[in-house]
């Protein structure tokens, strides 16, 4: 008989759901993908300004795997018909805004873990007992603990706050105490199991990963990560619901019944399985109809809201030869990072075009700041940037704020313990899987492979109907 799966969610977790579905179920299996906002992507949305290309969401995916392998971003491109489409950015340093000046990004370092002290440079002093060989391993089998707490204790406060926190903020919009080592650093956590020192815990890592000589460490897609979305339903062949949204889930004798719409005007829709790709709080909403111990482990997720102000500013506003720069918290400013996207990104670049700066703006804990109109963010970001660089920018001639409320997962010590609680807790729930950034990792990466993941559990399922 034909099978139906719902894959709750559109963002990229889900639309990788979809295609895996397609590919390794029957042909006329059924797939319908719901999502309550009016289009696909979830983060990823491509934008423009004064002419140009501009991302609203995340910009680039890494090349390659720990393993070495072409990454599952790269894989799903090519899958979707992208695969010539890749491009890379520019071969320039990035910098640290450090005390009203720009450091370059010192070399050795592990999401700003340094590998070897002696290459700090200026940016950052170790505390002056730092990293001792206390004679065991920095980690006991199966700890975990917060990434900021490991590095304060053997590097000391000033390469935490300086270096770490930048670093892992640009990805999480967190601070570096509170987020989990097994988590966001897994290869670090591993080895920190087995070496007595950072130092050598992030070498040993570093020498695990392997790096294909050649190879760029980041692509993005040329026609901009919308276009990704779009091949991605279309090669899923799936029904797209937008601005439904998904309320319960409820198990019945045959599958899954979804309980759709606004109250006033419910409906329903059953199918054989589902993929649940949405964030925390909606999965958790969704889970309480089908297990209650899973839903309390998902619904402790918090997150981070963040913004993004962009800027075009006149052709030829001189800007350093540098891709962008990270700002430590310790600085105070809103802005946590800058892009100098069109020297970055080569392709987008024009001789006679605008010079496109994009502004990450908030952390965690720091929402308040964020509860401004838009021209009052775009005028003090324009006037950070100014005095970050050093320089008066001059005024735009365009310029727009995204804002992402609720956007980025946060991951504290622990977090890998409770997914493992809440799938565990799945597990005699056949036909529904658990997907997307909330479990396991930010990045198009960790999404994709998370969203096929989910779908090779529900087609398995699906085979031993």
């Amino acid at each position: 008989m034909r099978k139906r799966v719902a894959i709750v969610g559109g963002g990229i977790a889900g639309l990788a759901a979809a295609v895996r579905i397609r590919d390794r179920a029957p042909a006329d299996t059924e797939i319908i993908v719901y999502e309550q906002a009016g289009r696909l992507g979830g983060k990823l949305r491509t934008g423009e300004l004064a002419g140009a290309m501009v991302e609203r969401g995340a910009e680039s995916f890494l090349m390659g795997a720990p393993d070495g392998a072409e990454s599952a971003a790269v894989l799903f491109a090519r899958r979707v018909g992208l695969g010539g489409s890749l491009v890379h950015p520019a071969p320039i340093p990035a910098a640290l805004a450090v005390g009203g000046r720009l450091e370059k990004v010192p070399g050795g370092t592990l999401l700003g873990v340094p590998g070897d002290l002696s290459l700090l440079g200026t940016v950052a002093t170790p505390a002056a007992d730092a990293d001792r060989d206390e004679g065991r391993p920095l980690l006991e089998p199966g700890a975990d603990v917060a990434v900021g707490a490991l590095v304060r204790s053997r590097y000391g406060d000033e390469v935490a706050d300086r270096l770490v926190d930048p670093m892992l903020g640009g990805v999480y919009a967190a601070r570096a105490d509170e987020l989990s080592l097994a988590t966001t650093m897994p290869a670090l956590a591993r080895t920190a199991r087995t070496e007595h020192t950072l130092a050598g815990a992030v070498r040993a890592a570093q020498a695990a990963s392997v790096r294909v000589p050649g190879r760029p460490i980041f692509a993005a897609v040329d026609g901009g990560m919308s276009s990704l979305v779009a091949a991605a339903a279309t090669a899923s062949g799936a029904r797209i619901s937008l601005g439904l949204p998904v309320r319960e889930l409820t198990r019945t004798a045959h599958g899954w019944r979804l309980l759709l719409g606004p109250v006033p005007a419910p409906q329903t829709d059953d199918v054989d399985a589902v993929v649940l790709a949405v964030p925390a709080r909606a999965a958790a909403r969704m889970l309480a109809g089908v297990d209650l111990s899973a839903a309390a482990a998902v619904e402790v997720l918090d997150y981070a809201s963040v913004a993004l102000a962009a800027f075009a500013l006149p052709p030829g506003t001189p800007l350093p030869e540098l891709s962008g720069f990270l700002v430590p918290p310790t600085e105070g400013t809103l802005v946590k990072a800058a892009t100098f996207f069109t020297r970055k990104w080569p392709h987008l670049s024009r001789p006679d075009g605008p010079v496109i700066v994009r502004a990450s703006l908030g952390r965690a804990g720091e929402e308040e700041r964020l509860q401004h109109d838009d021209a009052v963010l775009l005028e003090t970001a324009h006037a950070e940037l100014g005095r970050l660089l050093g320089t008066s920018l001059p005024a735009p001639i365009g310029s727009w704020i995204q804002r992402w409320g609720g956007g980025l997962p946060q991951y504290t010590p622990g977090h890998l313990d409770r997914v493992a609680l809440a799938r565990a807790a799945l597990s005699d729930r056949p036909g529904l899987a658990l997907a997307g950034a909330a479990y396991d990792g930010v990045g198009i990466p960790a999404c994709v492979a998370s969203g096929e993941k989910a779908a090779d559990d529900v087609v398995k399922y699906l085979e031993g109907q």
